[in-house]
């Protein structure tokens, strides 16, 4: 059991990390702008991106929070890693950042097993 608890906490705190406070303290940068202006989308959309990280990471982080709004936000992280490659694909082509966002999403995959094993009752 605490390795489960280690698991699940180094990997969603990975994603805490990741997908809530980089985002909410890079977005304004010149560079952050750049990258979504890169991938064809309008600049308000990186602040939406940035206000539903940042939502999700609280829904994940918070134990108060309802199992089914952190199912949610499970789901939604990863239509944003699922997305986040195929616009990098479409856009350049098959390279390291096609498949970072798979390997994100590997990690929060980790995460969303363990919080399910944690959460579930077990019958002995």
């Amino acid at each position: 059991m605490k390795k489960d608890k280690l698991i699940y906490w180094l990997t969603t705190s990975f994603i805490a990390l990741f997908e809530g406070v980089m985002p909410a303290l890079t977005s304004h940068t010149e560079l952050a702008k750049e990258g979504i202006r890169h991938l064809g989308y309008p600049d308000y959309f990186g602040t939406v991106l940035v206000v539903f990280k940042v939502s999700g990471v609280l829904a994940l982080v918070i134990p108060k929070i309802p199992g089914r709004v952190k199912e949610w936000a499970y789901a939604g992280f990863t239509f944003s890693f699922l997305f986040a490659a195929i616009s990098h694909a479409a856009v350049d082509g098959l390279t390291g950042q096609t498949f970072f966002p798979l390997a994100v999403f590997a990690i929060l995959a980790l995460s969303y097993h363990y919080y399910h094993k944690l959460n579930t009752p077990h019958v002995d």
